[in-house]
């Protein structure tokens, strides 16, 4: 047992006999340096010394002090359709949102939330050309798109941030079929939470590429945290929210809190799901109608596959096919097992992300209703893959370890943590600990990616490849850690696959550039260098990123 464990063990104790509504006299109040309490669950009860704390850093909210009518009201996204070599504006600005009864200035692509969803055909080469109109240096980052080094959008490595009042050109060559994203790489626990994200689909030249489906829909998961007067600010100089990063209250669907579908019965409707959260990770389900996976974040999967539900971490996209097989009302949802890391406690929670109507009468085109039946092989893929099974059994090239290092925390948390050691989930689905997490910032905080080799972390880590070496990269998600957490690992510019899984080879592969790794789970990526340039490798919960979980490889010519 860690020695601080009986001191802990007390504090526990007295939390117990604390009363619940005393410890929750201040949540939704003014506090000191214009913070609120962050919204808890009343089960959960707030630690002994820590009445009127607040983070080490200041807050901010965007157009604070400022009326929101000043600012255009934010529009639905729209789908802006390129062709190779064709131009598009994109703004980055200040708009007027309406989000749970609350009136607020957020932040838009082209006044848009989400962003254009700019559509391509795949080895096209697009042209952006981007503005920046909000107070902070922003950058767009091209997600999973093995583009150009230069157009990558990373301060400070590929480019210099695009201060108020510039311009930059990007040029996106897109040379894979998929969902892709784009979304800033300054300070994204703000700049993204607060609406700068949108998608990029790239199509393919074979119009079975997919296989059928009736229809289309684009889902962009998010969540947001608010309380009854509004947005919870935040970290100013640093993020808060350092230990599990900034879990929303708010569930979002393309940016709206009451998305709604009709569809026939028997209809096929193709979604493309992105997780654009700072931290959560969903578990979608679909009201227990027939549900495939048919391809993720760089390409389609070896073959289809029957799933019950959908986990998605921050960053990740999938695409899967639904059957709505029963008429009446469905819910499309996150359903997760959460905890409450004071009580030791899992329970069944359910958020409902989308509400589905399903009509009586049969979608006219039955053959495709049909067809969903078939799980499809996909050869091209299975091909492609092989060239690469002779690395997977070979052993690692590298190998990371994910920890965590803290200073200068209130005590009553390092003791509380302390308390916490006997059970760790292997994914934080939701925050069960919502005042430790956001009195935790960036300050205090530093999560590390270690390199097991040399013990060098995050920014020392010095690893260089050349174009066409693959690359075995094992990672360890330690839970001997101070607060163990799962991490989205983001790889930019290449693509990998997950080979392994505690020693377990995955049934269906399929070519990624984010993958989690669980809680005290040994995760092999198999990585190939295709493409020149300097590159990051972080984890994309935001919070952590700037915690400091990141560092950059070379791929040389």
């Amino acid at each position: 047992m860690k020695s601080h464990l009986a001191p802990a063990l007390a504090l526990a104790l007295a939390l117990a006999a604390a009363p619940l509504a005393a410890q929750h006299e201040m949540h939704g109040m003014n506090m000191g340096g214009g913070w609120r309490m962050v919204p808890m669950d009343p089960n959960m009860p707030m630690l002994p010394g820590l009445e009127g704390a607040v983070p080490v850093v200041g807050p901010f909210l965007p157009g604070m002090g400022m009326d929101p009518d000043m600012f255009p009201e934010a529009r639905p996204s729209e789908l802006v359709a390129l062709g190779d070599g064709d131009t598009l504006d994109i703004s980055v600005s200040m708009v007027r949102r309406t989000l749970a009864g609350h009136e607020m200035v957020m932040f838009g692509y082209n006044g848009q939330y989400p962003g254009p969803l700019i559509q391509a055909p795949k080895d096209a080469t697009i042209v952006v050309r981007v503005t920046n109109d909000i107070q902070m240096p922003t950058t767009i980052h091209w997600h999973g798109v093995r583009l150009d080094n230069r157009f990558d959008g990373v301060p400070g490595v590929t480019q210099a941030a695009i201060r108020r009042g510039e311009r930059f050109t990007y040029e996106v060559h897109v040379p894979d079929a998929g969902m892709f994203w784009y979304h800033p790489h300054v300070r994204e626990d703000v700049q993204q939470d607060l609406g700068l994200f949108g998608n990029l689909l790239v199509t393919s030249p074979d119009p079975d590429y997919y296989g059928p489906a009736h229809r289309e829909e684009i889902f962009v998961l998010d969540d947001i945290l608010m309380d009854e007067q509004g947005l919870i600010p935040w970290g100013e100089e640093s993020p808060t929210h350092a230990l599990m990063g900034r879990f929303g209250n708010v569930m979002l669907v393309n940016g709206e809190t009451d998305k709604r579908l009709r569809a026939r019965l028997g209809e096929v409707v193709r979604f493309y799901l992105t997780n654009v959260a700072n931290t959560r990770t969903f578990n979608v389900t679909f009201g227990g109608n027939p549900v495939k996976v048919v391809a993720s974040d760089v390409s389609r999967y070896e073959r289809e596959q029957w799933v019950e539900s959908v986990v998605i971490a921050p960053a990740e996209r999938y695409v899967v096919d639904v059957r709505f097989d029963t008429p009446g009302e469905v819910a499309i949802a996150n359903t997760i097992q959460a905890i409450n890391h004071f009580r030791g406690e899992f329970y069944p929670h359910v958020d409902t992300l989308a509400l589905v109507e399903v009509d009586d009468a049969p979608v006219d085109d039955a053959a495709v209703s049909e067809a969903f039946e078939t799980l499809r092989s996909h050869t091209d893929v299975q091909r492609d893959i092989e060239r690469f099974r002779p690395y997977f059994s070979r052993p690692p090239d590298h190998e990371l370890e994910t920890t965590i290092r803290v200073r200068d925390l209130p005590q009553p948390i390092v003791l509380s943590m302390e308390a916490d050691t006997l059970f760790f989930p292997p994914i934080e689905w939701n925050d069960g600990m919502p005042m430790m997490n956001w009195l935790s910032t960036a300050e205090q905080v530093t999560w590390i990616l270690r390199d097991r080799a040399t013990g060098a972390e995050n920014g020392d880590i010095d690893w260089r490849f050349r174009v066409g070496d693959v690359v075995k990269i094992r990672i360890f998600n330690n839970p001997e850690s101070f607060h163990p957490m799962n991490h989205p690992i983001h790889v930019h510019g290449q693509r990998f696959l997950v080979t392994s899984v505690d020693g377990v080879e995955p049934e269906n592969l399929v070519w990624k550039d984010t993958a989690i790794v669980p809680v005290g789970s040994t995760v092999d990526f198999l990585v190939e260098m295709t493409n020149p340039g300097t590159w990051m490798i972080h984890c994309h919960i935001a919070e952590h990123l700037h915690s400091g979980m990141m560092f950059s490889f070379v791929v040389e010519e």
